[in-house]
């Protein structure tokens, strides 16, 4: 069994929880209320702007011209393509550039956004790489399974997300991330990536938590 095989079977138990979430359900049978996915929009918004910046110290601690250019052009397509996309795909939702602009971050989405950055600006490669899988990981298994089930036609911009995180150049992302991991077994101490692999798969299950309950920071 390779390192990131025993790092997803250490997060099996919370994996299990993502995948079965109602948000994540009912997205894909197209039942989940607009109002739900709106939220998720404007978070996942937030989230992409920190993630970024995640992927551009990456792109700094790569120990080669090869690992860094993958980096810098997984950067370039986040902050060049999949930002344009999300903001044109919200539009689809009724959200307009400037709301997402504005989003607040809400507590779930700061805290893994802080463990993301804390990481990243602490931690060695294989560290920061532990802490971003269970993101890419996570959502091309969720975008796979929902089209093995049948993407909701009646709700295209849920079938559009699905299409999306289901589609090969996803997986393939993911492989090469895992490949990356496992090529690092050995430099870092198991358990230290074991613990940030974990608490960001519980990040990820509380994500999907916070938008379907439509969380907001406690004073507001």
């Amino acid at each position: 069994m390779t390192l990131s095989e025993r790092l997803r079977e250490a997060a099996l138990p919370i994996w299990q929880k993502m995948l079965a979430h109602p948000f994540v359900t009912e997205l894909g049978e197209g039942s989940l209320p607009g109002d739900k996915f709106r939220f998720y929009m404007c978070q996942d918004y937030v989230f992409l702007v920190d993630y970024s910046r995640v992927l551009a110290l990456a792109t700094a601690k790569a120990p080669d011209l090869d690992t860094m250019g993958r980096f810098a052009r997984l950067l370039d397509a986040t902050l060049n393509q999949e930002m344009v996309l999300h903001r044109e795909f919200a539009a689809q939702c009724g959200l307009s550039e400037a709301t997402l602009a504005a989003t607040t971050p809400a507590s779930t989405t700061y805290a893994y956004t802080r463990h993301l950055l804390a990481v990243a600006a602490l931690g060695s490669l294989p560290e920061i790489v532990a802490a971003l899988l269970p993101c890419q990981w996570g959502y091309s298994e969720i975008g796979q399974t929902l089209a093995r089930r049948g993407k909701p036609v009646a709700v295209p911009f849920y079938a559009r997300w699905i299409e999306m995180y289901a589609s090969a150049e996803f997986a393939a992302l993911v492989t090469w991330l895992r490949a990356l991991l496992d090529r690092c077994e050995g430099t870092v101490p198991a358990e230290r990536l074991r613990t940030i692999f974990c608490t960001s798969a519980r990040y990820e299950y509380l994500f999907w938590e916070m938008a379907y309950r439509l969380e907001e920071w406690p004073l507001e």
